[in-house]
């Protein structure tokens, strides 16, 4: 069985970084819990719907940058096949968010480069603290994004039954994502790393939602 070595694992993320900013959506990308047909929406409900499915779509993009700075930097192979196995599932992730802002004929953020150049040097740098610390920070993320989500489905109308569908989808995906990332051995992050965490978030967020 190959070994692969730094130079393999810079091509590869190098590889994953095309997919997640330039490879469009498979032309039917959505899970079978998202349901093919809705009601009209009125102008507020797709407005809204498009917006925090802009939010989505930039952490999204923020989550495939920290799993490949993780990853990359990652000591323990089987510590990074785990980050690699839970960043091609936010990749369906990114792709769900893609195609449904088209559909709500809205906008991806304009900071989308931004979003990613910062998560993924946070990653990395998270990474060279070692594998406990980076599992821990990728573990409390999905936590926060677990909660970020509930919040949006207490937002979005009761009709816009596939962006909901959506969002439920991711949420059930991030908490799984969690678990799997603590019994791979994280390790709980001393209380400031959580707060300093949620700002950052908040900042991305609410700048997401308009630009």
């Amino acid at each position: 069985m190959r070994t692969f070595t730094r130079i393999d694992r810079v091509i590869d993320q190098l590889d994953q970084t095309l997919k997640s900013m330039l490879v469009p959506p498979p032309a039917d990308p959505y899970p079978e819990t998202v349901p093919r047909e809705q009601g009209e929406l009125s102008s507020e409900e797709r407005t809204l719907g498009g917006r925090l499915m802009r939010v989505n779509h930039a952490g999204e993009i923020a989550a495939q940058a920290l799993y490949q700075g993780h990853a990359l930097c990652a000591r323990d192979a089987h510590v990074r096949d785990t980050l690699r196995a839970a960043g091609r599932e936010e990749l369906q992730h990114l792709h769900w968010t893609a195609a449904r802002i088209k559909e709500l004929k809205t906008h991806k953020s304009y900071l989308t480069p931004i979003w990613y150049l910062g998560s993924f040097t946070i990653g990395a740098a998270t990474a060279l603290l070692g594998d406990k610390v980076s599992l821990g920070f990728v573990a409390e993320t999905e936590r926060q994004v677990v909660a970020h989500l509930q919040d949006h489905l207490a937002k979005l109308s009761a009709a816009d039954q596939r962006t909901r569908a959506i969002v439920e989808h991711m949420a059930a995906d991030e908490a799984r994502h969690a678990t799997s990332a603590m019994e791979a051995g994280g390790r709980p992050l001393p209380w400031p790393a959580p707060l300093a965490m949620r700002l950052a978030a908040r900042v991305m967020t609410e700048t997401a939602f308009w630009i």
